[in-house]
């Protein structure tokens, strides 16, 4: 380790974070520090994410071939996949129908 690299370790040692009176003032102390030199004063948290539930739900269903095909080349005009052009026109309709049944 060279002197620079020992100085500027010691230097991070001795930064602390300040107490904020508000989130503007901690906005602005991060946007003009670097978070690498306080990451001394972190401790590790271990995070358990199995449980989480995806926000889509998976469906299956057949179509007809020709809307099939249709869907697949309406989505290729529009550079968009088709799957998402089928949950667009979905949420669509079921918001008119929706409105409707009011």
């Amino acid at each position: 380790m060279t002197k620079a690299e020992k100085k500027e370790k010691s230097m991070r040692k001795n930064k602390l974070i300040p107490k904020f009176k508000n989130e503007d003032e901690e906005r602005e102390f991060w946007a003009k520090n670097d978070f690498s030199d306080f990451i001394d004063q972190f401790e590790p948290v271990n995070l358990d994410l199995s449980e989480l539930k995806p926000s889509t739900r998976t469906v299956t269903f057949r179509l007809p071939e020709s809307l099939y095909q249709a869907l697949k080349t309406l989505a290729n005009k529009k550079d968009v996949p088709y799957q998402s052009l089928m949950k667009i026109f979905l949420a669509e309709k079921i918001k008119q129908e929706m409105a409707e049944v009011k």
